[in-house]
């Protein structure tokens, strides 16, 4: 009963959000965030070139509420984007482009598979950028009240990225979501971790040399230990405390080494030799899906996976991402 109250209420989100706002409205908006962003540093010239000129894109509000992770079942989600034609034409990038991401990979200790891997699901290897003009979409999210501060500081930061000419603001396009690029940086990403890696004096994260770099760069510097494994598909048994349940990538808590977690799981024999890692588990499907069971799917999932879930909150975009990386691993 709990499950459906919380699926007939996500519904009436879904149907009942305000997909609009008047002319009148988000030129208000405007001229309330142009006070904030000169305040922050933003040069008037850019805020009108580009702000002054956005537009409110509802679509961009219709994906907000309902993305994929919001509804989809793990095996679902998983296996649309960790598919063998994926592989395959990770794959005949990687051959086509092997010297130089070999040399990414050895520089920045981050292995190519999940670098392939978030590039994959990201983009399609960069067949899909996204096609949304990026000030715009941030001015709709900035506007709208789910999660305005971050979207907010986000806007303000790209537009202090155009400012400096890190980057170019002519026909910026990217996601519904204001990401940009191979990887979908956003904008803070872009400022903290992205790389002219080819010395051209400019950051291209459309082109394979800056992009694979600043995604390296980016998961080196916040801690990925490539001989540390990500997740494992577990059985628990029924007296598993549903207290050590994650079930959102909010925060993971309840962790534990596996010496300790090893009792509440029946194939434990797959976690041989990993008794001094911290681990936690996952039971990703519970809060979402209807009719859900507690303990099934279940997954132990050490520190790296937590380090995806810092590039996209969600459980199963990295149990997508570790499970295509394995695949590149016995494929490449």
């Amino acid at each position: 009963m709990k499950k459906i109250k919380i699926y007939i209420f996500f519904l009436c989100i879904i149907i009942n959000f305000k997909a609009y706002a008047t002319d009148a409205e988000f030129e208000a908006w405007k001229k309330k965030f142009q006070s904030i962003a000169l305040d922050r540093g933003v040069s008037l010239n850019t805020i009108e070139n580009t702000v002054g000129k956005s537009i409110f894109l509802k679509d961009v509000i219709k994906f907000d509420r309902y993305q994929p992770e919001f509804y989809e079942d793990t095996k679902t989600y998983v296996s649309k984007r960790a598919n063998i034609k994926r592989v395959n034409t990770g794959i005949k990038i990687y051959n086509k482009n092997k010297k130089i991401i070999d040399k990414i990979t050895k520089e920045f200790s981050v292995d190519k598979n999940l670098l392939l891997s978030l590039m994959g699901i990201e983009t399609n290897f960069g067949n899909y950028l996204g096609k949304m003009d990026i000030v715009s979409s941030l001015a709709t999210l900035s506007y709208d009240q789910r999660r305005s501060e971050f979207f907010t500081s986000e806007l303000i930061t790209l537009l202090i990225l155009f400012d400096n000419e890190i980057i170019n603001p002519n026909n910026y396009l990217g996601s519904w979501a204001g990401a940009f690029g191979n990887f979908q940086f956003m904008p803070s990403t872009i400022k903290n971790y992205a790389i002219d890696y080819n010395k051209d004096k400019t950051i291209n994260l459309k082109n394979i040399e800056d992009s694979f770099a600043s995604a390296a760069n980016y998961l080196n510097k916040i801690g990925w230990n490539n001989n540390l494994p990500c997740f494992y598909k577990v059985e628990l048994i029924n007296e598993t405390p549903h207290k050590y349940l994650n079930t959102s990538a909010k925060k993971i808590k309840h962790k534990n080494k596996i010496s300790y977690l090893k009792k509440y799981i029946k194939n434990n024999e797959i976690l041989n030799d990993l008794d001094n890692l911290n681990a936690a588990l996952v039971t990703p499907d519970y809060d979402i899906i209807p009719d859900a069971k507690k303990l099934t799917p279940a997954y132990v999932v050490f520190d790296n996976y937590e380090l995806i879930l810092k590039w996209n909150r969600s459980l199963r975009f990295a149990l997508a991402v570790c499970t295509l990386k394995s695949k590149f691993k016995n494929a490449i």
